[in-house]
């Protein structure tokens, strides 16, 4: 198989928007002291000690869409993508000025969503699992809508640490780039918008990895949501039950993170947008007393998933499977030592006390 996409050597492509990546972003850096847009610390979830400056999401997002003028095909499908991507860069840079309103955000997180989906038919389609035929009818544009506002907020929880949502979503953009080319589907539209974001993503690092000079902002977070639910959803329209449990799979710790806090939450009676330092990788920031390794120690966590949905590719299915389990037994019993759900600690000193 050769290593071409639309006439354009895949090394080309991740080349050319690190280094538009790498060049934008210190430029964007001063645009954000310029315009307030700055990350304040204080003691609900933040864990940085001095300001800084945020809205980085917008060098990956100029990246982003060099990288569409050069390679990416000029379709109606394509162009969705590039003006959904345009709402939530935009509702991303107000949010980063001056924090929206959790319902102001969500509008644009929809409107973004049915762009893609209505405009783009992004959707999802029929398929056929365990012999078992799935029609979705009209429920498929809903569904849709929701899945990509779903992996926008699980992307935008995750972005907590230095690195961390930059870092997981390349292993995700890598991840599906590579099964495509195993599958011999480097033509793709999802490979095509995977390989502009590895690149994109990369040069951004240089600059957010411990210890960070920039953050991505909402602009960043939300945006990476949005691409990587949009590649989803292309990898499902191949209808097979491997473009549907990947994509899921790869983005299983965000995704358990979120519906962990939103748990947590309920259960304290606390209003599920709310912020806290409670996530899973706050937690190992306890164990671990270091930033740079406990994103390190996520990334690890990542890649395991990773490495099992290419091997899913390769090799033998059922020793796949099990394979997954086992991460997400591992995962499970990980969690359950944290106080992500239920504070321990001081259960364990009230208990104490009592005594």
């Amino acid at each position: 198989m050769d290593l071409f996409v639309n006439g354009y050597n895949i090394f080309l492509i991740v080349l050319v928007t690190f280094i538009s990546s790498v060049v934008l972003t210190p430029i964007v850096k001063r645009i954000a002291f310029h315009i307030g847009a700055v990350d304040k610390p204080d003691n609900k979830r933040k864990v940085h000690h001095h300001i800084m400056p945020s809205m980085g999401g917008l060098a990956i997002f100029l990246a982003f869409l060099l990288g569409y003028m050069l390679f990416a095909p000029k379709t109606t499908q394509m162009l969705s993508v590039l003006i959904g991507g345009f709402v939530i860069v935009l509702v991303g840079i107000i949010d980063d000025i001056k924090p929206l309103p959790p319902l102001v955000k969500l509008i644009g997180q929809i409107v973004a969503a049915c762009i893609a989906v209505f405009y783009g038919n992004i959707t999802f389609d029929d398929m056929r699992i365990f012999g078992i035929h799935f029609e979705f009818g009209l429920l498929a544009y809903p569904l849709a809508v929701l899945f990509i506002i779903a992996i926008i907020n699980s992307i935008n929880f995750a972005d907590g640490l230095d690195g961390l949502a930059a870092g997981s979503s390349t292993i995700y953009f890598i991840t599906i780039a590579t099964i495509g080319y195993i599958m011999n589907k480097l033509g793709g539209l999802d490979v095509i918008l995977c390989l502009i974001m590895v690149g994109a993503c990369l040069g951004f690092l240089v600059y957010n990895f411990s210890p960070a000079s920039i953050f991505m902002g909402d602009t960043g977070s939300m945006f990476l949501g949005f691409i990587i639910a949009i590649i989803a959803l292309l990898g499902f329209k191949t209808a097979t039950i491997t473009s549907l449990i990947i994509p899921l799979l790869v983005l299983f710790v965000p995704l358990l993170d979120t519906i962990l806090a939103m748990s947590r939450r309920l259960i304290k009676g606390k209003n599920i947008g709310s912020a806290d330092k409670e996530h899973l990788h706050h937690q190992l920031l306890k164990a671990t007393k270091s930033t740079s390794k406990t994103v390190l120690l996520m990334y690890a966590i990542n890649l395991l998933f990773s490495c099992v949905s290419i091997f899913y590719t390769l090799g033998d299915k059922k020793v796949s499977m099990v394979l997954y389990v086992l991460l997400l037994m591992l995962v499970v019993i990980l969690v359950l030592k944290t106080d992500i759900l239920f504070e321990h600690h001081k259960l364990a000193t009230k208990e104490k006390s009592k005594k």
